[in-house]
């Protein structure tokens, strides 16, 4: 009776080694099967077909020529920014300088022109990162409010003081006394950011509303060929101003002369 129990377990016992050889196979086998199973991989979701965008690209990107010349400013703003930017400065105050010395109907003055291009190159730096510190700055939850601050910062500080580096520039280049300098600038700032009102304003505010920061320069740009063409023109009117002050104190010495030389002559006589 002992043999026989014997046996059986002897005979069992490689079939319990096989038996957990299987399962401990078994895990790999499963997962075999759940990567190769149809049943477990989740059905894909059908890719809808594109559309055609229906909504229109911005209105500086529909002007054709306009357009190009735009985006090859903007390419080159972002290249070369400070290159860009001297170049630009000398166009518009030359065109600006030429118009306004054309409006005052006087002969060409060459002499005047650089003086206005050197103004403008030594502005263009500051006058980019003047705009660069706006774009950056000031931003708010309300758009209407961020708008709203930057114009009133450029109204309040930049204006007034380009208008008094411009005016002041002017005088001095040319040869005029501090004295007389000051006096240009007195003659001539307040009026010129009064005006500036009319112009500056709407156009900062249409400029952080609506245009990239690449944009704004060229843009600005455009509207201050007609003020500096206003500058230049209000700085004429200054210089003749200032003639006209040195007319009248240069007659009142000959009179004053002249009243001096009569009465020692009348002194004279009657010794």
């Amino acid at each position: 009776m002992l043999a026989p129990q014997f046996r059986t377990a002897a005979v069992r016992l490689p079939f319990r080694t096989f038996t957990l050889r299987q399962i401990h196979a078994r895990p790999k086998s499963t997962s075999t099967n759940a990567k190769t199973s149809p049943e477990s991989t989740p059905a894909k979701a059908p890719i809808a077909a594109a559309s055609p965008s229906t909504s229109l690209p911005p209105i500086w990107q529909r002007l054709g020529p306009l357009t190009t010349a735009a985006n090859a400013y903007s390419r080159s703003q972002r290249k070369r920014p400070y290159t860009t930017q001297v170049v630009g400065a000398l166009v518009i105050y030359l065109f600006a300088d030429l118009s306004a010395q054309r409006i005052g109907g006087r002969e060409y003055d060459p002499k005047r022109t650089g003086r206005t291009l050197l103004i403008g190159l030594a502005a263009a730096i500051p006058y980019y990162h003047w705009f660069l510190f706006l774009s950056t700055n000031f931003n708010y939850a309300s758009k209407a409010l961020s708008i709203a601050t930057k114009v009133g910062i450029n109204q309040l500080f930049f204006t007034p003081t380009f208008n008094t580096y411009f005016f002041g520039a002017q005088a001095l280049l040319s040869g005029e006394t501090i004295e007389a300098t000051v006096q240009r600038v007195w003659d001539t700032v307040p009026t010129s950011w009064l005006n500036s009102f009319k112009v500056w304003p709407a156009t900062v505010a249409f400029c952080m509303a609506f245009l990239p920061f690449e944009f704004r320069s060229i843009f600005s740009g455009f509207v201050a060929v007609g003020w500096q063409t206003y500058l230049s023109y209000l700085n004429r009117q200054a210089e003749l101003l200032e003639e006209a002050r040195k007319m009248v104190k240069g007659s009142a010495g000959v009179e004053s002369v002249v009243v001096a030389a009569v009465g020692n002559q009348g002194v004279a006589t009657a010794v």
